[in-house]
């Protein structure tokens, strides 16, 4: 994975720390995440990344106000000086059975870089959900590598609840473990012909091989979790966003935009599900 800064020479702002990104998922909810981040702090782009293992793609500038023509590519790495974080944003899907090579890539730039806290946003399918959350309660689910077994002190302070369903001596973790920590696995470990089991999900997501790369390099990393289905997920995007900040300690209403909390929405979003239907046709 290489890194063009937008200013020749620039290294990837190593005044933030901190660094947010999104592992795509069902609804695209973290990506859309990570664009509200970036329209709502006024985080300017400072590079891209240049990864084989991203497909290509390019579009018109996502955060205006209005459209100036910037193209908008697979991965692009932005930076708000004033919060002390960093984002990367990935528009592009990973070519399949290319992301544990695509999360070691990243994880292995993301250390050279001199991040000390990784922030991953994702989705999960609410099909998969056990049980429905009581009205009013945030429902934002975490794991984090502060200990071993997935718990936090500052997510569980925050109200977020850790993401039961992750065991990290479960089959698909352990496999997982080992491929990003380079280590020889045993075939029969675990085979393709294996029957799946509902735990087997959460593994086989790439927010875990994100998790686990970061992890075995020794970096911090806390993955903020939602469920949500195909649709309309901005609502959603905004409740994942606003956990982040959270975590950040960074309150929302001072970012001075002109929706409810303090956001400021993307340029982008409003063709994001098209133009609305005709009235007259009704």
């Amino acid at each position: 994975m290489e890194f063009a800064a937008v200013d020749e020479g620039e290294p990837f702002s190593p005044e933030c720390p901190t660094l947010l990104l999104p592992a795509l998922s069902i609804g695209n909810v973290g990506q859309l995440a990570i664009d509200l981040l970036i329209s709502s702090t006024g985080a300017r782009r400072v590079g891209y990344l240049d990864e084989p293992s991203v497909l290509p793609c390019a579009g018109n500038d996502a955060y205006g106000p209005v459209p100036v023509g910037d193209l908008a590519l697979p991965l692009e790495a932005y930076a708000s000086s004033s919060h002390a974080i960093s984002l990367i944003q990935q528009r592009s899907p990973v070519v399949k059975g290319m992301m544990v090579e695509f999360a070691k890539n990243l994880t292995n730039f993301i250390s050279i870089s001199g991040k000390k806290h990784v922030i991953v946003l994702s989705s999960l399918s609410s099909g998969r959900k056990k049980q429905i959350d009581p009205p009013g309660d945030l429902q934002i689910y975490y794991i984090s590598s502060s200990n071993a077994d997935g718990t936090d002190a500052d997510c569980q302070r925050l109200g977020l609840k850790k993401l039961e369903e992750y065991d990290p001596c479960q089959r698909r973790w352990v496999h997982l473990k080992h491929l990003a920590e380079g280590n020889p696995v045993n075939e029969e470990m675990l085979s393709y012909e294996d029957e799946l089991f509902d735990d087997d999900y959460y593994p086989g997501l790439p927010f875990a091989a994100i998790f686990s790369c970061c992890k075995a390099k020794g970096l911090k990393v806390t993955c903020l979790l939602c469920y949500c289905s195909e649709g309309d997920n901005i609502s959603d995007s905004i409740q994942l966003a606003d956990a982040a900040c959270k975590l950040l300690g960074v309150n929302s209403n001072n970012f001075h935009g002109n929706q409810q909390g303090g956001w400021v929405m993307p340029l982008s979003w409003k063709t994001v599900y098209g133009p609305p239907a005709d009235m007259t046709l009704f």
